[in-house]
């Protein structure tokens, strides 16, 4: 008998996600590498951790923006398209390319979109100030016969954050992240430097009020917010802390990381906990014998839009590797139509 026997034959995913709820799903961690031998071992670390979880957990994005030498963005676009060209199929590569009003721009999409499209999860467009932008890249991708490719964007300026909500309407845009280094530093020292840190990132009023805009719109459009990096790669409780911190109160389903050491850090702040799984795997599996109508579980009781939240908390479990108990897992193996 198999896990879902006897349950409603309607998919969660079917029933449940409509339009108040995100319409994209993806891991929690982005991974960023700009150096070729740092690439290799991203790449490497993917592979094996989709043999240890069964999933990929975390997106690996090659960095053409920052990783590129001045002058040679050329030859270093050209070894990325070989390196993510050998990534696996169930490998989630991503390109991080140069800015709309960068030199590079038109060449970084014309060979990187155009040679990579049926091997990319996305492309990544730095410093996206207004819909424009996104129009740009949008027709980038189409020049380059890429049309099919999600652009994720960087909110990196006052003003970015003051159109965020514009951006994350656009149809081409399935995730927003948060650049706060560039928006720290797009203030002129009106925010001082402490700001950049693990600590005044969540204490900055201009800051916070930055990160809770990016969310907002984000969740109000069913796009994905992705929260931005920790400096301090070395320190793993404070990793972790902040990585709670994004994923707890500030409405963030996805985070940075610049160093292998972040990956499984940002992987258990952002799992639901034992506890939390169980729970919502019980919830799920009494609305679907009731056929997704109100049931009393506990002494309270619950619908359809609760039933949202505990689907979502285990689609979450299983985009981190957490094990799902059995009731919970032909789930995750069948298609959802």
């Amino acid at each position: 008998m198999s896990a879902a026997a006897g349950l409603s034959a309607a998919h969660p995913a079917q029933v449940l996600l409509g339009a108040q709820a995100g319409a994209a799903t993806l891991p929690v961690c982005d991974h960023y590498s700009g150096v070729e031998a740092r690439m290799r071992k991203s790449l490497q670390l993917q592979a094996e951790m989709i043999e240890e979880f069964g999933a990929c957990v975390f997106d690996v994005t090659l960095d053409c923006e920052d990783g590129a030498p001045v002058g040679g963005e050329a030859d270093h676009a050209a070894m990325v398209v070989a390196l993510a060209a050998l990534a696996s199929d169930k490998a989630r590569v991503a390109v991080r390319i140069h800015a709309v009003d960068h030199p590079a721009f038109d060449a970084d999409m014309a060979v990187i979109a155009g040679k990579l499209s049926r091997h990319l999860s996305h492309i990544m467009v730095p410093k996206v100030e207004s819909v424009a932008d996104v129009v740009r890249a949008e027709q980038a991708l189409l020049a380059a016969s890429a049309g099919g490719l999600p652009l994720h964007v960087l909110i990196e300026s006052p003003l970015a954050v003051r159109n965020a909500f514009e951006i994350a309407a656009h149809p081409r845009v399935q995730s927003m992240s948060f650049g706060l280094m560039d928006f720290v530093s797009a203030h002129g020292g009106a925010i001082p430097a402490d700001g950049m840190s693990s600590r005044g990132q969540f204490t900055h009023p201009l800051v916070l009020r930055a990160k809770l805009e990016i969310a907002s719109a984000c969740h109000a459009h069913g796009k994905v917010p992705s929260h931005c990096v920790v400096t301090e790669f070395n320190d793993t409780e404070t990793m972790t802390t902040a990585a709670r911190h994004a994923a707890r109160e500030l409405g963030y389903t996805r985070m940075w990381s610049i160093h292998p050491n972040q990956i499984r850090p940002i992987l258990a702040a952002f799992a639901p906990t034992g506890d939390e799984i169980e729970s919502a795997t019980k919830i799920i599996a009494a609305a679907a014998h009731s056929d997704w109508a109100p049931i009393s579980f506990e002494g309270k009781l619950h619908d359809r839009a609760s039933y949202r939240y505990f689907w979502q908390v285990l689609e979450r479990a299983h985009q981190t590797g957490r094990v799902l108990p059995y009731e919970a897992q032909a789930y995750f193996s069948a298609p959802t139509h």
